[in-house]
């Protein structure tokens, strides 16, 4: 009989609060694991595998519904893999998606971070904030001149 590990061994295995896989299990994510003679949930090295693909894709984002979806194709067995991979493709694309949002906006840090690195940068951010406040001023006489028309 293989190892069995309990919700606490699996909570600290993967830096969970118990309360999370308590969470997962009432979400049917957890649907097979069983349970032992004294009715605490047994975990097996197969069920670790499948509540890490299950952090794994939480962690990334995919909603508790289609986790459960991807879950319950799995327990079918087999001839659900091209369900399986249209599911993991869908979600990696999205995953893709977000890594190329987050690259421009690391970009964008970066680009402050050499400004303020620049030995010029008190007088070139003092320049802006003089530049961006003559434009208010001049965009405030505009409307306040387009108001008074009215």
């Amino acid at each position: 009989m293989p190892r069995t590990f309990s919700i606490k061994e699996v909570a600290e295995k993967f830096a969970l609060p118990i309360s999370t896989i308590h969470f997962y299990d009432k979400k049917g994510l957890l649907p097979f694991v069983s349970k032992n003679k004294s009715g605490h949930r047994a975990f097996t090295p197969s069920d670790l595998s499948l509540i890490h693909t299950i952090c794994c894709l939480k962690n990334t984002g995919m909603p508790i519904g289609d986790i459960r979806k991807y879950i319950e194709l799995c327990l079918l067995g087999p001839d659900t893999i091209e369900q399986r991979k249209t599911l993991m493709k869908a979600h990696k694309c999205k995953i893709m998606a977000q890594q190329e949002e987050l690259l421009k906006d690391l970009q964008e840090i970066d680009k402050k971070i050499e400004r303020y690195d620049d030995p010029n940068a008190r007088k070139i951010i003092t320049a802006e904030i003089n530049h961006i406040n003559k434009k208010e001023k001049e965009n405030v006489k505009i409307w306040k001149s387009a108001f008074k028309k009215w």
